[in-house]
């Protein structure tokens, strides 16, 4: 995982996965790059992960931990051209966290991570030079970095697949690799 900008902006999505996993730590510590998240996605995603039932509620504490250590920076809109660019894309894609994400992403050419489809698809056309990552582009450069055993990623992967409840589309191009550690008998 090679990040081409100073940054890389998690969207709500993927925090909400990276938090999932239970490494969630462990796994902004290997991100080459800065991570960041917009005061409006920390928000969101801090009330959904204190939301979950106190035995899962370990997403909460790493997101907490992960600011207090300064692994994840909270930035906010700095501009009224960030928060119109905001305001445009908010109207376009009817969501506050992806919007905020990219309205900032876009400022200060900033590389993104998400696994909204739509989102993606929009970004793309919007900023074709920025990069995008998925959750299971920095879950896999993780387990690379560490050297994860086998045991570890694929109880990473189900953390994510239960708790976050995502499963990639058949048309990621991680699906095979996923499908691969997560069918692994070991």
């Amino acid at each position: 995982m090679q990040v081409k900008h100073s940054h890389l902006i998690l969207d709500a999505c993927c925090v909400l996965n990276l938090c999932a996993s239970g490494n969630f730590l462990s796994i902004l510590k290997t991100i080459p790059a800065q991570v960041v998240v917009t005061e409006v996605v920390k928000q969101q995603e801090l009330k959904t992960l204190q939301s979950l039932t106190f035995e899962d509620n370990d997403g909460a504490i790493q997101l907490e931990r992960s600011i207090q250590q300064g692994l994840l920076l909270v930035v906010d809109f700095e501009s009224e051209s960030e928060e119109e660019t905001f305001i445009n894309y908010v109207f376009e894609m009817g969501d506050d966290g992806e919007s905020a994400t990219f309205a900032i992403a876009s400022h200060r050419r900033w590389a993104v991570a998400t696994d909204d489809k739509k989102a993606i698809s929009f970004f793309k056309k919007e900023e074709p030079d920025l990069q995008i990552f998925s959750s299971l582009e920095i879950i896999k450069h993780w387990s690379e970095v560490t050297n994860s055993s086998s045991q570890e990623l694929k109880n990473t992967l189900n953390a994510i697949r239960v708790k976050a409840r995502y499963l990639p589309s058949k048309t990621h191009p991680l699906f095979s690799w996923w499908q691969l550690v997560i069918n692994r008998q070991d």
